[in-house]
């Protein structure tokens, strides 16, 4: 069991609210979004090969979306007559590497899905990897230079680009060597920026902590504790800020989000540091979280789904995402908006971004908000 820590800047109190239990599961209805999948982007691989598992997605614009797969499948000869332009679409599941070659990892769309860039460049960080490989890919909003993170799962590190793809800037962690020390993680799963330019990794699978660096990458401290209480993580797969400094660390194992809150001001010593709150349950399998200035948006499995929490954890809000058809989904593995409100997904299974459009006489309430950016 990992054992909390009270070290620098960050103390760690558990446990000074409660779960929420017993939810209301609130209303539960169709999708405020209508999916444009075969009008919008055609696959770019080569011939005999398709998309992989896609496991993140970042917009930083409209004109410039990161995507992240777990490379590239190859497909069978002779093609099947059944295939449409995704391995999900034979009946493969790719996410334990079903045909998986390591190539085309990380690539840009604008918002039409017109391929801009192809970052090969970097495929060989992620060759021969086994398993899953990578996970997340984020920008923080404070960087006027928009420097890209990366966060390589199974090599236990990660990886910080130039936004322009140049230049490898720095790596946090040591490839392929977990560990529970200060310079080491096990499967790291998330990154999330404050802005002073500290951030905190979710760390993550295997270590089930959160552990806060400064600006330069260096140790500040950390907090966590493996376990199934409410305060506990079974995972920390997913991080993400809200209003009143507040953080929401979704733990995949034990089913539910975990909310902290900021109890420093920003000129402590001692900041960040954070207070247990209380934790929103009764999901199915969380993925990801987004949290925008009035609600949060939980992708969900078991069936695939998203759900909306109203910030006090109340639910607003879910709808099921569709599990045949053209636009089926097996998991929404990561999510991300643009500036026109159009919400772009990863499926790690069935191996495809898709994108979804506001209906136009949906609620703008139920619209996946764009995330909340601290001033």
């Amino acid at each position: 069991m990992f054992k909390v820590k009270s070290v620098g800047a960050l103390l760690f109190i558990g446990m000074i609210g409660g779960s929420v239990s017993a939810q209301d599961l609130g209303v539960i209805g169709s999708s405020p979004y209508e999916f444009i999948t075969e009008d919008w982007m055609k696959p770019f691989a080569g011939d005999g090969f398709t998309w992989g598992g896609t496991s993140g997605i970042y917009v930083e614009s409209a004109d410039r979306i990161f995507v992240l797969q777990r490379g590239e499948t190859e497909l069978p000869d002779p093609l099947p007559s059944e295939y449409t332009n995704f391995a999900g679409s034979l009946g493969w599941n790719v996410l334990r590497g079903r045909g998986r070659v390591w190539q085309n990892c990380i690539y840009i769309i604008d918002s039409d899905g017109n391929l801009l860039e192809v970052w090969d460049q970097w495929d060989h960080l992620f060759t021969g990897t086994d398993g899953p490989g990578p996970h997340r890919i984020r920008i923080s909003p404070y960087d006027p230079e928009k420097r890209v993170w990366v966060i390589d799962e199974t090599g236990h590190i990660i990886y910080v680009f130039s936004n322009d793809g140049n230049h490898l800037l720095m790596t946090l962690g040591e490839k392929n060597i977990p560990g529970t020390d200060e310079t080491h993680y096990a499967q790291p799963q998330d990154v999330a920026f404050l802005p002073d330019g500290k951030f905190l990794i979710a760390d993550g699978l295997r270590n089930t902590r959160i552990v806060v660096r400064d600006v330069d990458g260096s140790y500040i401290s950390e907090f966590g504790e493996a376990g199934d209480a409410p305060h506990q993580f079974g995972s920390v797969h997913s991080l993400a800020f809200g209003p009143d400094e507040r953080l929401y660390a979704l733990d995949r194992d034990n089913l539910n989000i975990k909310v902290f809150q900021q109890k420093e001001n920003r000129n402590s010593a001692s900041y960040p540091s954070y207070d247990y709150v209380t934790t929103w349950g009764d999901l199915g399998m969380p993925l990801d979280i987004t949290v925008s200035d009035n609600g949060a948006w939980v992708t969900d499995l078991n069936p695939p789904k998203i759900v909306q929490f109203n910030l006090d954890g109340s639910r607003k809000y879910t709808w099921n995402l569709p599990v045949e058809g053209p636009d089926f989904w097996i998991e929404m593995h990561s999510v991300s908006v643009d500036e026109n409100g159009n919400l772009y997904g990863t499926d790690n299974q069935a191996g495809r971004p898709q994108k979804m459009v506001p209906r136009p006489d949906s609620d703008a309430e139920l619209i996946v908000g764009r995330p909340y950016v601290p001033q």
